[in-house]
């Protein structure tokens, strides 16, 4: 979230090219509705942690992550293009959906879906249009 704010005070007067309410709706949804089911859990929806390992490796896979997407955060600043798009889109969406499996939670799952394709499209279309 740190980067994101970061850019968001940087650049507080551009709008975004691709302005389609309905991608932009389901992104949303499928944040906040990942960000509640990261933290909260409703009984019977999720199993939770299926291997011996699974909070190690969680913890282990999720570090990787953020430090993969600060470090393509910093290296890509002062560039635009579909790579920069595509890697600060994929790796966010990659941490949700993987949690997901590995906590085996249907509704992080679900939102994690909704927001990766969403969130993944509206930057390609961003990218493209800059």
């Amino acid at each position: 979230m740190i980067p994101n704010i970061i850019y968001a005070i940087k650049h507080k007067n551009q709008v975004a090219v691709y302005d389609n309410k309905v991608a932009i709706a389901f992104e949303q949804i499928g944040r906040y509705g990942s960000f509640v089911f990261m933290i909260f859990n409703i009984p019977y929806t999720y199993i939770g942690f299926w291997f011996s390992f699974g909070k190690i490796f969680y913890i282990t896979v999720n570090a990787f992550l953020l430090l993969g997407y600060c470090l393509s955060w910093i290296v890509l600043w002062n560039k635009n293009g579909i790579v920069k798009a595509l890697l600060l889109s994929i790796i966010p969406s990659l941490v949700f959906i993987l949690s997901s499996i590995l906590i085996a939670s249907i509704p992080l799952f679900l939102f994690a879906v909704i927001f990766s394709i969403a969130h993944i499209l509206i930057s390609i279309r961003n990218a493209k249009k800059v």
